[in-house]
Protein backbone atom coordinates (compact mmCIF):
# COMPACT_ATOMS: atom_id res chain seq x y z
CA UNK A 1 0.00 0.00 0.00
CA UNK A 2 1.04 3.61 -0.40
CA UNK A 3 1.29 6.13 2.41
CA UNK A 4 1.76 9.86 2.07
CA UNK A 5 4.74 10.98 4.14
CA UNK A 6 6.31 14.39 3.79
CA UNK A 7 4.27 15.28 0.73
CA UNK A 8 5.23 12.16 -1.25
CA UNK A 9 3.62 8.74 -1.55
CA UNK A 10 5.90 5.91 -0.43
CA UNK A 11 5.25 2.15 -0.59
CA UNK A 12 4.76 0.69 2.91
CA UNK A 13 4.42 -3.00 3.75
CA UNK A 14 3.92 -4.24 7.31
CA UNK A 15 6.04 -7.10 8.68
CA UNK A 16 4.27 -9.90 10.61
CA UNK A 17 6.63 -9.29 13.55
CA UNK A 18 5.41 -5.70 13.93
CA UNK A 19 8.03 -3.86 11.90
CA UNK A 20 7.68 -2.49 8.40
CA UNK A 21 9.38 -2.01 5.05
CA UNK A 22 9.27 1.41 3.38
CA UNK A 23 10.43 1.95 -0.21
CA UNK A 24 11.47 5.56 -0.59
CA UNK A 25 9.93 7.69 -3.32
CA UNK A 26 12.38 10.50 -4.06
CA UNK A 27 9.86 12.38 -6.16
CA UNK A 28 12.06 12.03 -9.23
CA UNK A 29 10.30 12.47 -12.55
CA UNK A 30 12.58 9.85 -14.10
CA UNK A 31 12.18 6.97 -11.67
CA UNK A 32 14.65 4.06 -11.28
CA UNK A 33 13.08 1.79 -13.89
CA UNK A 34 13.05 4.59 -16.45
CA UNK A 35 16.63 5.45 -15.56
CA UNK A 36 17.66 1.84 -16.13
CA UNK A 37 15.86 1.77 -19.47
CA UNK A 38 17.62 4.94 -20.66
CA UNK A 39 21.05 3.54 -19.84
CA UNK A 40 20.28 0.26 -21.56
CA UNK A 41 19.11 2.04 -24.73
CA UNK A 42 22.15 4.28 -24.59
CA UNK A 43 24.43 1.23 -24.67
CA UNK A 44 22.83 -0.12 -27.85
CA UNK A 45 22.62 3.00 -29.99
CA UNK A 46 24.79 5.96 -31.02
CA UNK A 47 21.79 8.28 -31.41
CA UNK A 48 22.40 9.90 -28.02
CA UNK A 49 20.33 10.42 -24.89
CA UNK A 50 17.89 12.93 -26.43
CA UNK A 51 16.44 10.35 -28.81
CA UNK A 52 16.11 7.83 -25.96
CA UNK A 53 14.35 10.38 -23.78
CA UNK A 54 11.84 10.79 -26.58
CA UNK A 55 11.23 7.03 -26.70
CA UNK A 56 10.79 7.02 -22.94
CA UNK A 57 8.22 9.81 -23.03
CA UNK A 58 6.27 8.09 -25.82
CA UNK A 59 6.32 4.46 -24.66
CA UNK A 60 7.32 4.48 -21.01
CA UNK A 61 9.64 1.95 -19.35
CA UNK A 62 7.06 -0.70 -18.43
CA UNK A 63 7.22 -3.06 -21.37
CA UNK A 64 10.95 -2.53 -21.84
CA UNK A 65 11.84 -3.53 -18.26
CA UNK A 66 9.47 -6.47 -18.06
CA UNK A 67 10.76 -7.81 -21.38
CA UNK A 68 14.50 -7.20 -21.29
CA UNK A 69 15.36 -7.15 -17.60
CA UNK A 70 12.98 -9.75 -16.16
CA UNK A 71 11.89 -11.68 -19.23
CA UNK A 72 15.18 -12.08 -21.07
CA UNK A 73 17.30 -11.96 -17.91
CA UNK A 74 19.62 -9.11 -18.88
CA UNK A 75 20.69 -8.58 -15.28
CA UNK A 76 23.05 -5.70 -16.00
CA UNK A 77 20.01 -3.54 -16.83
CA UNK A 78 18.96 -3.88 -13.20
CA UNK A 79 22.30 -2.39 -12.18
CA UNK A 80 21.30 0.91 -13.78
CA UNK A 81 18.35 1.77 -11.54
CA UNK A 82 18.61 2.22 -7.79
CA UNK A 83 16.27 2.52 -4.85
CA UNK A 84 16.32 2.94 -1.08
CA UNK A 85 14.32 0.90 1.41
CA UNK A 86 13.95 1.35 5.15
CA UNK A 87 13.44 -1.82 7.19
CA UNK A 88 12.21 -0.94 10.65
CA UNK A 89 11.48 -2.81 13.86
CA UNK A 90 13.55 -5.92 13.12
CA UNK A 91 15.96 -7.81 15.37
CA UNK A 92 19.72 -7.31 15.44
CA UNK A 93 19.94 -10.82 13.96
CA UNK A 94 17.71 -9.92 11.03
CA UNK A 95 19.59 -6.68 10.39
CA UNK A 96 22.85 -8.63 10.14
CA UNK A 97 21.22 -11.11 7.76
CA UNK A 98 20.14 -8.35 5.37
CA UNK A 99 23.56 -6.70 5.60
CA UNK A 100 25.39 -9.97 5.00
CA UNK A 101 26.05 -9.03 1.39
CA UNK A 102 29.31 -7.78 -0.07
CA UNK A 103 27.50 -5.13 -2.12
CA UNK A 104 25.32 -3.85 0.74
CA UNK A 105 25.23 -0.08 1.12
CA UNK A 106 23.30 1.48 3.95
CA UNK A 107 23.13 2.39 7.61
CA UNK A 108 21.82 0.91 10.84
CA UNK A 109 20.82 2.53 14.12
CA UNK A 110 23.62 2.70 16.68
CA UNK A 111 23.09 1.17 20.12
CA UNK A 112 24.24 4.54 21.50
CA UNK A 113 21.19 6.37 20.23
CA UNK A 114 18.26 3.95 20.52
CA UNK A 115 16.12 4.33 23.70
CA UNK A 116 16.09 0.73 24.87
CA UNK A 117 13.71 1.58 27.65
CA UNK A 118 10.88 1.35 25.12
CA UNK A 119 12.40 -0.49 22.15
CA UNK A 120 10.65 -3.79 21.34
CA UNK A 121 12.45 -7.06 22.01
CA UNK A 122 11.29 -9.89 19.76
CA UNK A 123 10.08 -13.01 21.55
CA UNK A 124 9.83 -15.73 18.86
CA UNK A 125 8.72 -18.46 21.25
CA UNK A 126 5.79 -16.28 22.31
CA UNK A 127 5.89 -17.59 25.88
CA UNK A 128 5.74 -15.70 29.14
CA UNK A 129 9.06 -17.24 30.17
CA UNK A 130 10.71 -15.86 27.05
CA UNK A 131 9.30 -12.39 27.65
CA UNK A 132 10.52 -12.43 31.25
CA UNK A 133 14.06 -13.24 30.10
CA UNK A 134 13.99 -10.36 27.62
CA UNK A 135 12.63 -7.91 30.19
CA UNK A 136 15.28 -9.02 32.69
CA UNK A 137 17.95 -7.90 30.21
CA UNK A 138 16.18 -4.57 29.75
CA UNK A 139 15.88 -3.99 33.51
CA UNK A 140 19.56 -4.73 34.14
CA UNK A 141 20.55 -2.46 31.24
CA UNK A 142 18.46 0.47 32.41
CA UNK A 143 19.30 0.14 36.10
CA UNK A 144 23.03 -0.01 35.32
CA UNK A 145 23.25 3.15 33.18
CA UNK A 146 23.71 5.66 36.00
CA UNK A 147 26.02 3.46 38.14
CA UNK A 148 28.24 2.91 35.10
CA UNK A 149 28.31 6.63 34.32
CA UNK A 150 29.22 7.40 37.93
CA UNK A 151 32.02 4.84 37.90
CA UNK A 152 33.36 6.18 34.59
CA UNK A 153 33.43 9.74 35.92
CA UNK A 154 35.47 8.53 38.86
CA UNK A 155 37.85 6.59 36.62
CA UNK A 156 38.19 9.34 34.02
CA UNK A 157 37.78 12.82 35.59
CA UNK A 158 37.03 15.70 33.24
CA UNK A 159 40.13 17.56 32.09
CA UNK A 160 39.91 21.25 32.97
CA UNK A 161 40.15 22.35 29.34
CA UNK A 162 37.29 20.14 28.16
CA UNK A 163 33.74 21.41 27.74
CA UNK A 164 31.22 19.82 30.09
CA UNK A 165 28.79 18.80 27.34
CA UNK A 166 31.51 17.12 25.27
CA UNK A 167 32.81 15.29 28.34
CA UNK A 168 29.32 14.06 29.24
CA UNK A 169 28.74 12.87 25.69
CA UNK A 170 31.97 10.88 25.90
CA UNK A 171 30.86 9.39 29.24
CA UNK A 172 27.49 8.48 27.75
CA UNK A 173 29.05 6.94 24.64
CA UNK A 174 31.39 4.80 26.77
CA UNK A 175 28.58 3.69 29.08
CA UNK A 176 26.39 2.65 26.15
CA UNK A 177 29.35 0.85 24.56
CA UNK A 178 29.71 -1.15 27.79
CA UNK A 179 26.06 -1.85 28.46
CA UNK A 180 25.17 -2.86 24.91
CA UNK A 181 26.66 -6.22 25.88
CA UNK A 182 23.61 -6.88 28.07
CA UNK A 183 21.10 -6.24 25.29
CA UNK A 184 19.57 -9.36 23.72
CA UNK A 185 20.10 -10.00 20.02
CA UNK A 186 16.31 -9.90 19.74
CA UNK A 187 16.34 -6.16 20.48
CA UNK A 188 14.88 -4.35 17.49
CA UNK A 189 16.65 -1.85 15.28
CA UNK A 190 16.14 0.03 12.01
CA UNK A 191 18.26 -0.09 8.88
CA UNK A 192 18.41 1.60 5.50
CA UNK A 193 19.46 -0.24 2.35
CA UNK A 194 20.39 1.54 -0.87
CA UNK A 195 20.87 -0.79 -3.80
CA UNK A 196 20.39 -1.23 -7.50
CA UNK A 197 17.38 -3.25 -8.61
CA UNK A 198 19.46 -6.27 -9.52
CA UNK A 199 21.06 -6.60 -6.09
CA UNK A 200 17.71 -6.27 -4.33
CA UNK A 201 16.42 -9.23 -6.33
CA UNK A 202 19.57 -11.34 -5.94
CA UNK A 203 19.66 -10.89 -2.16
CA UNK A 204 15.96 -11.60 -1.70
CA UNK A 205 16.42 -14.85 -3.66
CA UNK A 206 18.72 -16.05 -0.87
CA UNK A 207 17.18 -14.73 2.33
CA UNK A 208 13.80 -16.20 1.51
CA UNK A 209 15.52 -19.46 2.53
CA UNK A 210 17.16 -18.07 5.67
CA UNK A 211 17.13 -20.28 8.81
CA UNK A 212 15.25 -17.60 10.77
CA UNK A 213 11.52 -17.24 10.13
CA UNK A 214 11.78 -13.49 10.78
CA UNK A 215 14.27 -13.05 7.95
CA UNK A 216 12.14 -15.15 5.57
CA UNK A 217 9.19 -12.88 6.39
CA UNK A 218 11.32 -9.80 5.68
CA UNK A 219 12.29 -11.25 2.30
CA UNK A 220 8.65 -11.87 1.40
CA UNK A 221 7.48 -8.45 2.60
CA UNK A 222 10.40 -6.67 0.95
CA UNK A 223 9.68 -8.37 -2.37
CA UNK A 224 6.00 -7.32 -2.19
CA UNK A 225 7.00 -3.73 -1.46
CA UNK A 226 9.49 -3.63 -4.33
CA UNK A 227 6.98 -5.21 -6.71
CA UNK A 228 4.56 -2.42 -5.86
CA UNK A 229 7.20 0.30 -6.14
CA UNK A 230 8.84 -1.10 -9.30
CA UNK A 231 6.17 -3.32 -10.87
CA UNK A 232 8.19 -4.28 -13.94
CA UNK A 233 11.41 -5.33 -12.24
CA UNK A 234 10.49 -7.87 -9.56
CA UNK A 235 8.63 -10.73 -11.18
CA UNK A 236 11.59 -12.99 -11.92
CA UNK A 237 10.89 -16.57 -12.80
CA UNK A 238 11.84 -19.04 -10.09
CA UNK A 239 13.66 -22.23 -11.06
CA UNK A 240 12.94 -25.20 -8.83
CA UNK A 241 16.47 -26.61 -8.88
CA UNK A 242 17.99 -23.22 -8.03
CA UNK A 243 15.51 -22.71 -5.18
CA UNK A 244 16.28 -26.16 -3.74
CA UNK A 245 20.02 -25.57 -4.03
CA UNK A 246 19.84 -22.20 -2.24
CA UNK A 247 17.55 -23.63 0.42
CA UNK A 248 19.98 -26.48 1.07
CA UNK A 249 23.10 -24.43 1.64
CA UNK A 250 21.28 -21.65 3.48
CA UNK A 251 19.79 -24.25 5.83
CA UNK A 252 22.91 -26.33 6.45
CA UNK A 253 25.92 -24.06 5.85
CA UNK A 254 24.84 -20.45 6.34
CA UNK A 255 26.00 -20.15 9.94
CA UNK A 256 29.63 -20.59 10.97
CA UNK A 257 29.37 -23.08 13.83
CA UNK A 258 32.20 -24.16 16.11
CA UNK A 259 31.89 -26.31 19.21
CA UNK A 260 34.31 -24.26 21.32
CA UNK A 261 35.31 -23.07 23.77
CA UNK A 262 38.91 -23.29 22.43
CA UNK A 263 39.09 -20.95 19.46
CA UNK A 264 42.19 -18.80 19.80
CA UNK A 265 43.36 -15.92 17.66
CA UNK A 266 45.46 -17.09 14.77
CA UNK A 267 46.44 -16.91 11.14
CA UNK A 268 44.63 -19.89 9.64
CA UNK A 269 45.62 -19.46 6.00
CA UNK A 270 48.30 -17.58 4.08
CA UNK A 271 47.83 -17.75 0.34
CA UNK A 272 49.89 -14.68 -0.59
CA UNK A 273 52.56 -15.31 -3.23
CA UNK A 274 55.46 -13.26 -1.85
CA UNK A 275 57.41 -13.58 -5.10
CA UNK A 276 54.62 -11.57 -6.75
CA UNK A 277 54.30 -9.25 -3.77
CA UNK A 278 57.98 -8.32 -3.93
CA UNK A 279 57.38 -6.74 -7.34
CA UNK A 280 55.18 -4.13 -5.60
CA UNK A 281 57.67 -3.40 -2.81
CA UNK A 282 58.00 0.32 -3.55
CA UNK A 283 54.20 0.74 -3.62
CA UNK A 284 53.96 -0.98 -0.26
CA UNK A 285 56.81 1.02 1.29
CA UNK A 286 55.82 4.48 0.02
CA UNK A 287 52.09 4.41 0.82
CA UNK A 288 51.24 7.46 2.96
CA UNK A 289 48.81 7.38 5.90
CA UNK A 290 45.06 7.25 5.14
CA UNK A 291 45.70 6.00 1.63
CA UNK A 292 44.47 2.68 0.29
CA UNK A 293 46.62 0.14 -1.48
CA UNK A 294 45.89 -0.36 -5.20
CA UNK A 295 43.31 -3.10 -5.63
CA UNK A 296 45.48 -5.04 -8.08
CA UNK A 297 47.77 -6.09 -5.25
CA UNK A 298 44.93 -8.44 -4.34
CA UNK A 299 46.07 -10.66 -7.22
CA UNK A 300 48.96 -11.79 -4.98
CA UNK A 301 46.57 -13.88 -2.88
CA UNK A 302 44.53 -13.90 0.32
CA UNK A 303 45.01 -14.30 4.06
CA UNK A 304 42.59 -15.74 6.64
CA UNK A 305 42.36 -14.95 10.36
CA UNK A 306 40.28 -16.73 13.00
CA UNK A 307 39.39 -15.37 16.42
CA UNK A 308 36.65 -14.83 18.98
CA UNK A 309 34.78 -11.53 19.14
CA UNK A 310 31.67 -10.47 21.02
CA UNK A 311 28.55 -10.28 18.88
CA UNK A 312 28.20 -6.56 19.56
CA UNK A 313 31.57 -5.85 17.95
CA UNK A 314 30.91 -8.36 15.17
CA UNK A 315 28.17 -5.94 14.11
CA UNK A 316 30.94 -3.39 13.46
CA UNK A 317 33.43 -5.61 11.64
CA UNK A 318 30.67 -7.02 9.43
CA UNK A 319 30.49 -3.57 7.82
CA UNK A 320 33.74 -4.36 5.96
CA UNK A 321 32.35 -5.67 2.68
CA UNK A 322 35.70 -6.22 0.95
CA UNK A 323 36.55 -9.18 3.18
CA UNK A 324 34.69 -12.50 3.26
CA UNK A 325 33.24 -13.60 6.59
CA UNK A 326 30.54 -16.11 7.38
CA UNK A 327 27.71 -15.30 9.76
CA UNK A 328 28.65 -16.57 13.24
CA UNK A 329 26.14 -18.61 15.21
CA UNK A 330 25.34 -16.92 18.51
CA UNK A 331 25.64 -19.32 21.46
CA UNK A 332 26.82 -19.06 25.10
CA UNK A 333 29.50 -21.72 24.42
CA UNK A 334 32.40 -19.27 24.18
CA UNK A 335 31.48 -17.23 27.23
CA UNK A 336 30.79 -13.57 27.85
CA UNK A 337 33.43 -11.05 26.80
CA UNK A 338 35.42 -10.17 29.94
CA UNK A 339 36.19 -6.62 28.79
CA UNK A 340 32.60 -5.54 29.46
CA UNK A 341 32.68 -6.91 33.01
CA UNK A 342 36.05 -5.30 33.71
CA UNK A 343 34.56 -1.86 32.99
CA UNK A 344 32.07 -2.22 35.86
CA UNK A 345 32.56 -1.34 39.50
CA UNK A 346 33.50 -4.38 41.64
CA UNK A 347 30.02 -4.76 43.15
CA UNK A 348 28.23 -4.36 39.81
CA UNK A 349 30.70 -6.75 38.15
CA UNK A 350 29.85 -9.48 40.65
CA UNK A 351 26.13 -8.82 40.25
CA UNK A 352 26.45 -8.93 36.44
CA UNK A 353 28.35 -12.21 36.47
CA UNK A 354 25.69 -13.92 38.59
CA UNK A 355 22.89 -12.39 36.54
CA UNK A 356 24.36 -13.60 33.23
CA UNK A 357 24.72 -17.15 34.57
CA UNK A 358 21.09 -17.16 35.74
CA UNK A 359 19.85 -15.83 32.42
CA UNK A 360 21.82 -18.40 30.40
CA UNK A 361 20.25 -21.23 32.41
CA UNK A 362 16.76 -19.82 31.81
CA UNK A 363 17.45 -19.45 28.09
CA UNK A 364 18.66 -23.04 27.90
CA UNK A 365 15.42 -24.21 29.53
CA UNK A 366 13.29 -22.60 26.80
CA UNK A 367 11.92 -25.21 24.43
CA UNK A 368 13.43 -23.66 21.30
CA UNK A 369 15.45 -24.53 18.23
CA UNK A 370 19.04 -23.28 18.63
CA UNK A 371 18.47 -20.71 15.85
CA UNK A 372 15.63 -19.08 17.79
CA UNK A 373 17.53 -19.22 21.08
CA UNK A 374 19.82 -16.55 19.62
CA UNK A 375 17.13 -13.90 20.18
CA UNK A 376 17.45 -14.22 23.96
CA UNK A 377 21.25 -14.24 24.22
CA UNK A 378 23.14 -11.04 25.08
CA UNK A 379 25.35 -9.34 22.53
CA UNK A 380 28.29 -9.62 24.91
CA UNK A 381 28.54 -13.33 24.12
CA UNK A 382 31.63 -14.20 22.11
CA UNK A 383 31.26 -15.77 18.67
CA UNK A 384 33.84 -17.43 16.40
CA UNK A 385 34.87 -15.51 13.28
CA UNK A 386 36.84 -16.38 10.18
CA UNK A 387 37.81 -13.46 7.97
CA UNK A 388 39.45 -13.86 4.58
CA UNK A 389 40.69 -11.09 2.35
CA UNK A 390 43.44 -9.81 0.12
CA UNK A 391 46.02 -7.32 1.39
CA UNK A 392 44.24 -4.13 0.23
CA UNK A 393 41.07 -5.21 2.06
CA UNK A 394 42.81 -6.35 5.24
CA UNK A 395 45.14 -3.35 5.42
CA UNK A 396 42.15 -1.00 5.18
CA UNK A 397 40.34 -2.97 7.89
CA UNK A 398 43.17 -3.11 10.41
CA UNK A 399 44.17 0.53 9.96
CA UNK A 400 40.61 1.79 10.37
CA UNK A 401 39.72 -0.50 13.27
CA UNK A 402 42.99 -0.07 15.18
CA UNK A 403 42.00 3.50 16.09
CA UNK A 404 41.55 4.15 19.84
CA UNK A 405 38.09 5.50 18.96
CA UNK A 406 37.01 2.01 17.85
CA UNK A 407 35.31 -0.24 20.38
CA UNK A 408 38.16 -1.79 22.42
CA UNK A 409 37.17 -5.44 21.91
CA UNK A 410 37.41 -4.98 18.13
CA UNK A 411 40.36 -2.60 18.26
CA UNK A 412 42.54 -5.15 20.06
CA UNK A 413 41.85 -7.76 17.36
CA UNK A 414 42.64 -5.27 14.61
CA UNK A 415 45.98 -4.47 16.22
CA UNK A 416 46.78 -8.19 16.49
CA UNK A 417 45.94 -8.75 12.83
CA UNK A 418 48.02 -5.74 11.85
CA UNK A 419 51.09 -6.99 13.72
CA UNK A 420 50.74 -10.40 12.08
CA UNK A 421 50.54 -8.81 8.63
CA UNK A 422 53.64 -6.72 9.33
CA UNK A 423 55.56 -9.79 10.50
CA UNK A 424 54.59 -11.74 7.39
CA UNK A 425 54.91 -9.08 4.72
CA UNK A 426 57.07 -6.36 6.24
CA UNK A 427 60.17 -7.91 4.60
CA UNK A 428 58.42 -7.37 1.24
CA UNK A 429 57.69 -3.70 1.89
CA UNK A 430 54.37 -3.66 3.76
CA UNK A 431 54.12 -0.71 6.14
CA UNK A 432 51.04 -0.22 8.28
CA UNK A 433 49.88 3.05 9.82
CA UNK A 434 48.44 1.79 13.10
CA UNK A 435 47.32 4.35 15.66
CA UNK A 436 48.62 4.16 19.21
CA UNK A 437 46.46 3.55 22.25
CA UNK A 438 44.57 0.48 23.39
CA UNK A 439 40.97 0.83 24.43
CA UNK A 440 41.57 3.97 26.43
CA UNK A 441 38.86 6.47 27.24
CA UNK A 442 39.02 9.24 24.65
CA UNK A 443 37.16 12.52 24.94
CA UNK A 444 36.78 12.53 21.14
CA UNK A 445 34.01 9.97 21.60
CA UNK A 446 31.92 12.90 22.78
CA UNK A 447 32.31 14.60 19.40
CA UNK A 448 31.18 11.62 17.32
CA UNK A 449 27.57 12.59 16.99
CA UNK A 450 25.07 14.01 14.54
CA UNK A 451 23.17 16.83 16.19
CA UNK A 452 20.55 19.29 15.03
CA UNK A 453 21.95 22.79 14.60
CA UNK A 454 20.18 25.28 16.82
Amino acid sequence: MKEKIGGLEHVVQKLPSGGEVIVLNTGAHIHPEAEAMLQALHSRSSEGIRSHMKVLSEKGPDKFMSTYYVGYGHKSIGDCGTGTVFIEGVSMLAAKAVQDWMLYSGQECSTRYIPFGSQRFLNPCGSGEGQIILENWRTFYLESIEPVRKYLRAQFPKPEEEKENVYEKAINARSFDILRSFLPAGATTNLAWHSNLRQFADKIALIRHHPLAEVREIAETLEKALQEAFPNSFHHKRYEQTEEYNKYWMTHFYYFVEDGPEFLFGLTHNGVDTSQLEYFKKILEDRPPQTELPKFIGTCGTVQFSFLLDFGSFRDIQRHRAVVQRMPFLTPNFGFEEWYLEQLSPDLKEKAGNFISEQIIKIHDLNLFPEDRQYYLPMGCKVPLRISGDLPALVYLVELRSSPLVHPTLQSKAVMMGKELENLFGPYGLRLHLQSGSGRFDIKRGKQDIVKKE
